[in-house]
């Protein structure tokens, strides 16, 4: 323990960046921390909870493969779209994007128009696929 003590003190700088990288993934986790779902409990949702799907990505990327019943919203359309899921409040709402990645900042949107619970789908559209999960083509 000594040591590591002595270590603090003798480098400054490097722990001042470690805390700094520390401090900056708990504030990425904070601001694009939402409850995510796998796809096995995403099919539960479904079935059990009426939830629906909202899928954020690109009407062409929604064209060649969405779940069953998914409404499309693209992410760059959902502030002005989000009022299409005002009579849906109280149900469940999960969240899918390409990778699971985008997701987070669309769950928060709706989270703030006060719907309840919003989830995202973890790994997104690629893992429902790589599951061999249906998918409808249009």
């Amino acid at each position: 323990m000594a040591q590591f003590i002595e270590f603090l003190g003798n480098h400054p700088i490097l722990v001042g960046c470690w805390l700094a990288a520390f401090a900056a993934i708990l504030f990425y986790h904070q601001r694009t921390g939402t409850k995510g779902v796998s796809t096995a409990q995403t099919v539960g949702l479904i079935n059990r909870s009426d939830a629906i799907v909202v899928d954020i990505r690109d009407k062409k990327e929604f064209d060649e493969g969405h779940i069953v019943d998914a409404l499309n919203i693209p992410n760059g359309k959902l502030a002005q779209r989000i009022s299409e899921l005002n009579k849906q409040k109280g149900k469940p709402i999960i969240v899918a994007c390409k990778l699971g990645q985008q997701a987070g900042e669309a769950v928060k949107a709706l989270e703030a128009e006060g719907h309840d619970p919003v989830y995202k789908l973890i790994g997104g559209m690629t893992e429902w696929r790589a599951q061999s999960l249906p998918v409808v083509t249009k």
